[in-house]
């Protein structure tokens, strides 16, 4: 690839940051999810449960955050390759909000299995 620098941990680190910088900066969705992903934790922070089952509700709610970071890559690189709107494109797109979603059902349902077996 003509494009990629030697690699070097700490500029992929670096990189990662900027990504992350930019996603904050410039996606709503990302942020809005960020925001489910603090408030969250505190909750989980307090909440009566033994430590494996808070580890397994915090991971499940980096997968919405993957999961946008990811939809707003594919959305960047279909954006830069055309300004038409073209149905492959819209199926691009289309298909990275469905990851999104999906990422959403997965957590809710983590989260409902672990409340159902804990409380009901």
């Amino acid at each position: 690839m003509i494009n990629k620098p030697k690699y070097h941990i700490l500029n992929n680190t670096q990189y990662a940051l900027n990504g992350l910088k930019v996603a904050i900066k410039e996606e709503k969705s990302f942020k809005i999810e960020l925001i489910f992903f603090v408030i969250l934790q505190i909750f989980i922070y307090f909440i009566s449960l033994e430590l494996a089952y808070k580890m397994i509700l915090s991971i499940s709610l980096l997968l919405p955050l993957l999961a946008e970071l990811i939809n707003s890559a594919i959305e960047r690189v279909v954006d830069l390759v055309t300004s038409d709107i073209h149905p492959l494109a819209k199926d691009a797109k289309d298909l990275g909000s469905s990851v999104v979603f999906v990422s959403i059902i997965i957590t809710l349902l983590i989260w409902s299995s672990i409340f159902y077996l804990k409380f009901v």
